[in-house]
């Protein structure tokens, strides 16, 4: 972990960032106390592939049907 002061922070900024984002930790302090960290931003999400976990999930035959005793207990008896 590399810290440097705010007055150096300044005057390396470049420097200090391309550290950062070759995954050097890198701390700016003010008066001697670390105050901030340089990472790099998280890039986008990658985007989505329908059908990823094709044939590795299974969903129960009953899935869509609730039993009468659980609706019961939400909704109360009529």
């Amino acid at each position: 972990m590399r810290t440097v002061n705010m007055h150096d922070a300044k005057s390396q900024l470049s420097k200090l960032v391309e550290q950062a984002l070759s995954g050097e930790d890198v701390v700016i302090a003010k008066a001697g106390v670390p105050a901030v960290r340089l990472v790099p931003v998280q890039r986008g999400q990658v985007d989505r592939k329908p059908g990823r976990f094709r044939g590795e999930i299974t969903l129960a035959p009953d899935f869509d049907e609730t039993p009468e005793e659980v609706i019961t207990a939400f909704e109360g008896s009529a």
